[in-house]
């Protein structure tokens, strides 16, 4: 599954993306870099400890969360996207807007982060196909505030591909290039504990030949799974230990990327999964 990305760092083994909320209600992070300036530092400090790219976005999709407005989703991320990149950091921007898109590719940004695999907006994979820049495509099945009434499978892993597949035939079809396409197949969305950890042990059978980022940092599967003694999930800032685990394990199955709030510790883990595998990258 690991394989360069045209137009994105290539350091010969899985990238790091680190994650940017620029919201007040984000799930993972209380909000604490809603203030541009605080964003901006904060990516700064992300790429130090060694994130590859930066992932930019303005609109929560914690579950149950409701959709902001473009002007505000725009308000958010634009003037942190146009910094970052004038600073010649790599970014992505993470939305389900198409308008959105565009505009933060015209601010700099390198990648589109579409959760919603271009399904929430018809105009997305135009855009793209315009723009000429990578694409995540995610697997995705309804808004957050509803999603989890349609997590349903008999065979997590194969309706999950075959979705995937969808989606990809009809981005292609609408004049994405196939080798932009990245896939990702959408950890905590519209998925129980149970079908979250089934892919993350089938990974390797999303696809054969695109590849695949993997973003669990902070998503309740992993607090659950770490319920204490008194019966309650850990909280979501207390699971980074198992995220790090995480990403050792999806980068020595081959994923391209892992997204992540903590960057330092998650990218040691797959820089030594890199070694592990004998990946490009040179060992110290």
């Amino acid at each position: 599954m690991t394989s360069a990305v045209p137009g994105l760092p290539d350091p010969g083994r899985c990238l790091v993306m680190g994650v940017v909320n620029v919201t007040p209600d984000s799930f993972s992070d209380g909000g604490a870099w809603f203030d541009p300036d605080k964003a901006i530092r904060h990516a700064h400090d992300l790429v130090h400890e060694g994130a590859d790219l930066i992932d930019v976005g303005g609109e929560s999709t914690r579950p149950g969360a409701q959709r902001v407005s473009l002007e505000e989703e725009l308000r958010r991320v634009i003037p942190v996207i146009e910094a970052l990149a004038a600073d010649g950091i790599p970014v992505s921007v993470d939305t389900m807007r198409a308008e959105v898109a565009e505009a933060a590719v015209g601010a700099g940004a390198r990648l589109i982060n579409d959760v919603s695999g271009g399904l929430a907006d018809p105009d997305m994979a135009r855009i793209v196909a315009a723009a000429r820049v990578p694409y995540v495509v995610m697997h995705w099945r309804g808004h957050s505030h509803d999603m989890y009434r349609r997590a349903e499978y008999d065979d997590v892993v194969a309706e999950v591909r075959d979705e995937l597949r969808a989606r990809v035939d009809a981005v292609v079809a609408q004049g994405v290039d196939p080798e932009m396409i990245v896939l990702d197949p959408g950890l905590g969305f519209a998925k129980r504990p149970r079908h979250n950890w089934t892919l993350l042990a089938r990974l390797g059978e999303l696809s054969d030949d695109l590849p695949i980022l993997v973003g669990a940092s902070r998503k309740r599967f992993i607090g659950k799974l770490l319920t204490g003694p008194d019966g309650h999930p850990r909280p979501f800032a207390d699971c980074d230990d198992a995220t790090v685990a995480i990403s050792a394990l999806s980068a020595a199955a081959g994923a391209w990327c892992v997204r992540v709030h903590r960057v330092r510790p998650n990218a040691d883990a797959v820089r030594v999964a890199a070694a592990i595998r004998g990946d490009r990258e040179v060992r110290p």
